[in-house]
């Protein structure tokens, strides 16, 4: 079976919960724990929001074979030169357990409450494409020096120096995205419900640049629905079909969006039955 993942909430949660499902997803099997990267939520602006990476450091310390990443970092929220310090010291922390989600953004009121600048579409995918160059030249611990757009280094060293360097997988669930995926991505992650129209497209650009289908891993995001109940699902009724199914429609890992707490019983009966945990 192919390895599946949690996006675990960090919305109107406690930091004792997430972790928790952490300890249990690893113990039933799953491969990852995903943290989304927001400061406010969309609905209740008062309601409690985890912040992405310390939550994720947190699980990594209390898991051993999990891997932790971020679904999606927004690339405006950090200088991918301190981004690249965090993942490196994360990954020498975990042992190599960590990737990097990262996208263009798309919620400008949460940035402008916190002072932080929304360019147009165009320009955060400019900022995305050189923060990959930043982060990987960091990752091979320097000295860099890096003259881009946006973003300059100077004689910069960085260590723990990660190798392998964690995953940069890209979130594009509209044609730009899965190009920039496809130009710079180690993978591509997008909705479930976009992944065979947005395919062609990505699969175009990497023969455009001379890359195959092997050097871009793809991991889809399946999300539970909120009108029917959770317990007559494919994903909870019948796993490891659901699984199978995605293998052979070309991907290579699953997450499941947007896991609340009300959920995660259930997800965690179905990788039981599923075998997860011989899997692992």
């Amino acid at each position: 079976m192919i390895p599946v993942g949690l996006n675990l909430t960090s919305i109107g949660v406690s930091s004792a919960w997430w972790l928790e499902s952490a300890r249990q997803a690893e113990a039933a099997g799953f491969g990852a724990v995903w943290c989304w990267d927001h400061f406010l939520s969309r609905g209740r602006k008062d309601s409690p929001v985890l912040e992405c990476w310390t939550t994720l450091t947190a699980a990594a310390a209390v898991t051993a074979r999990l891997r932790v990443g971020s679904f999606v970092t927004n690339v405006m929220n950090r200088h991918p030169a301190v981004l690249a310090r965090m993942l490196a010291t994360l990954w020498d922390q975990s042992g190599g357990r960590v990737d990097l989600g990262l996208g263009v953004g798309g919620y400008g009121r949460e940035l402008e409450a916190y002072g932080i600048d929304f360019p147009q579409p165009a320009e955060r995918t400019a900022r995305l494409e050189e923060a990959t160059a930043v982060l990987r030249r960091l990752w091979s611990g320097g000295p860099v020096d890096y003259e881009g757009r946006f973003f300059r280094l100077r004689a910069a060293w960085a260590h723990p120096a990660p190798a392998p360097p964690p995953r940069i997988i890209v979130g594009g669930e509209k044609p730009a995205g899965a190009r920039l995926a496809a130009r710079v991505g180690d993978g591509w992650t997008t909705n479930a419900a976009d992944y065979e129209r947005l395919l062609p497209i990505h699969l175009a650009e990497l023969e455009t640049h001379g890359r195959q289908r092997a050097d871009v891993a793809h991991l889809v995001a399946l999300s539970l629905s909120r009108e029917d109940p959770l317990e007559s699902q494919p994903l909870v009724a019948d796993m490891a079909g659901v699984l199978s199914e995605w293998q052979s429609r070309g991907a290579d890992e699953l997450i499941v969006n947007w896991v609340r707490p009300a959920d995660l019983p259930l997800l965690l009966d179905s990788a039981a039955r599923a075998g997860l945990g011989t899997e692992a």
